[in-house]
């Protein structure tokens, strides 16, 4: 068969084609490779490492930070532990002077001082000490303001400001240590800083599902202390890939973030008895101004951490509580509740402290002065069970329920004239008629919703009644037997009335064995881990 001039020319376009595309292809995939390996290196070649000078780039090397090294540091491995300062107040403090006394004993090692933002004033840092700002600059690449980027060494050195080096052995002591734990639960070895208030070696429970963080005192070993936290000043030293595995690894105030989050992976501290860190400078701030505004900034930043770690109730050592949710100015930890299923509950937590606290304060009161005006109350509902269940408010409950006579509303002048809108006592509670159907709420305040539901039922023919109902399916008629009479019952921390057989009168509503089995509101959109119910 013969080719014709204008076939031949179109084989030769096509096989052209097919060269064409396969160099550039060949291209595509060697700059892709090139560039690949450019990231690689960018730890290594492009930036700078924490602490270095224009001569201390070559961390591999026989050079760091422009010193030559031997001991522990050389042997051409470079530096293993980065020093980095990160509590201290741009208004007054000694970063200065704590990178001039760790760089003139072991002046190789890389001295990092961190802030959120640019410090102003801004800090006099001695040659081969920087400064990483957190806070992300639009101009900056993202490397810029990570602090994982910025360190290169195996080991982290977290030092207070203010703190001194007498000599470089006590670095050496505290690699040793952490070293000789192995890959025991042992992660972070400290040491106590001098002249300071003594530091103190805690036990930390941190139970997110309830929202709370528990300090007990722990004791003390013959050969130093191993536990889950520390209170007052220590330096700690911890291995920078564990300090980095942590969600937020610079978070402040440090001792808090640091072992609330080192205790939830099972993580303990070692407090050694010595080698101990000197400091001079005391007390940090000169003026009771500035001790105001350092106090005043402490509490800010613990407040955004607890928020940001979802903790509401903090139990310290003594036993006091430091609470960190809603109050009676603030409003609830959470919105209105949608199918029964109020948004923790999704988040796996129940009913934060700080509500629950509230709560039982409404319940407290409001049974109060039901029982002074000679109103007739019982528990009714998830109130009842939590009672018969828990002697308690159920844990991932977000109201409480009452039911009254109706023929006794007339008793209490602040249910008598409620036909529409609302009542603010004396002590803030807010009484209402509910606008959701024909019974009463109580609210813990304006700001703050919540409440106490009361359900008024009369009897007809030997049974207890409303003239309207709501879709709960416990919200039903029953003998008013189950009322005479009523019983006394622990409850919320107070003595409350129910039903005379609650067994059988939550089992009427609710179903065989519902003492037994706790399920949430709504299975459908949410089903209680029954194997968690009693844990921590």
């Amino acid at each position: 068969m013969r080719i014709s001039f204008c076939q031949a020319l179109l084989t030769g376009a096509i096989i052209l084609n097919l060269l064409i595309l396969y160099y550039v292809s060949r291209a595509q995939q060697q700059m892709m490779e090139k560039r690949r390996e450019q990231s690689k290196g960018l730890k290594k070649a492009s930036l700078p490492v924490a602490g270095l000078g224009a001569m201390g780039n070559l961390v591999g090397g026989s050079i760091v930070g422009g010193a030559k090294m031997g001991g522990l540091e050389g042997n051409m491995r470079g530096p293993r532990v980065t020093i980095l300062v990160l509590e201290f107040e741009d208004f007054e403090n000694y970063v200065g002077d704590v990178a001039r006394s760790f760089l003139r004993q072991r002046p190789e090692l890389p001295f990092l001082a961190v802030a959120e933002s640019p410090p102003y004033p801004p800090l006099a840092l001695p040659e081969g000490a920087r400064l990483l700002v957190l806070s992300p600059s639009p101009d900056q690449p993202p490397q810029t303001h990570r602090p994982e980027f910025n360190v290169q060494t195996e080991f982290v050195l977290l030092v207070p400001d203010g703190v001194e080096l007498d000599h470089g052995r006590q670095i050496e002591r505290l690699i040793r240590e952490l070293e000789g734990e192995g890959d025991g639960p042992v992660r972070l070895v400290a040491a106590p800083v001098l002249t300071r208030s003594a530091v103190q070696c805690l036990h930390l429970r941190v139970n997110l599902r309830e929202w709370t963080a528990t300090y007990t005192p722990a004791a003390s070993g013959s050969s130093g202390s191993v536990c889950t936290a520390l209170q007052g000043d220590a330096v700690v030293l911890i291995r920078t890939e564990d300090l980095f595995n942590l969600s937020v690894p610079l978070g402040r105030p440090l001792m808090s973030s640091l072992f609330i989050q080192t205790s939830l992976r099972g993580w303990k501290v070692k407090l050694l008895e010595g080698p101990s860190f000197s400091a001079s400078h005391r007390p940090l701030f000169i003026s009771a101004h500035n001790q105001w505004k350092a106090d005043s900034r402490l509490k800010d930043a613990t407040n955004h951490l607890m928020r940001s770690f979802g903790l509401k109730r903090v139990v310290l050592p003594d036993g006091r509580d430091q609470w960190f949710g809603c109050s009676k100015e603030t409003a609830r930890c959470f919105g209105t509740v949608r199918d029964d299923t109020p948004e923790y509950l999704y988040l796996e937590r129940w009913t934060p402290p700080c509500c629950m606290r509230s709560l039982r304060e409404t319940t407290k009161y409001v049974i109060n002065i039901l029982e002074s005006s000679g109103v007739r109350y019982w528990l009714e509902g998830g109130s009842l069970l939590g009672a018969a269940r828990h002697q308690d408010i159920i844990p991932w409950d977000y109201d409480v329920d009452l039911g009254i006579y109706l023929e006794d509303i007339p008793n209490c002048d602040y249910l008598k004239n409620l036909d529409s809108g609302s009542l603010v006592d004396a002590n803030g509670y807010v009484w209402e008629r509910a606008v959701e159907g024909d019974f009463y709420r109580v609210q813990y305040s304006e700001a703050n919703h919540l409440h106490v539901d009361l359900w008024p039922f009369y009897p007809r023919n030997g049974v207890m009644t409303r003239d309207t109902w709501t879709e709960h399916k416990q919200d039903v008629e029953f003998p008013e037997h189950f009322l005479q009479p009523l019983v006394p019952m622990q409850f919320a921390g107070i003595t409350a009335y129910g039903p005379n057989n609650h067994r059988a009168f939550l089992e009427l509503k609710f179903g065989e064995g519902v003492i037994e089995n706790p399920q949430y509101p709504n299975p459908a959109k949410k089903r209680l881990d029954r194997s968690r119910t009693l844990g921590p």
